[in-house]
């Protein structure tokens, strides 16, 4: 049987704090995937919802800005490209992110 020694114990003590500081993390991303936030722009003509995770999930245009019967069509596209820009964003950052780490995948981080 192999004898335990302190630095195999420090291992072991820094992979239990790392898989606490996991579960940590997914609770906060869930948590955040909850929350929302608002902001508009030209006096209120627009309005952007995302949540906490950084995803859009509304986007309103006031119809007297456009024409009314294709508000829900402009609102679903603008919606959709800018989640795109925002995906593409983050792997655009998580592949600079892997540079530094060796390859080494942290998630949550980006």
């Amino acid at each position: 049987m192999q004898e335990v020694t302190p630095h195999m114990k420090n291992i072991g003590q820094l992979l239990k704090q790392a898989q606490k500081m996991q579960g940590a993390m997914k609770k906060i991303q869930d948590e955040l995937s909850q929350k929302q936030i608002s902001a508009s722009s030209g006096g209120g003509v627009v309005e952007v919802t995302a949540n906490g995770r950084q995803e859009i999930v509304e986007i309103k245009i006031n119809p007297e800005v456009v024409n009314p019967d294709e508000i829900e069509l402009l609102e679903d596209l603008l919606m959709a490209a800018v989640n795109e820009a925002l995906g593409q964003a983050g792997e655009l950052a998580a592949s600079e992110m892997k540079k530094v780490t060796g390859g080494f995948d942290l998630p949550g981080l980006f």
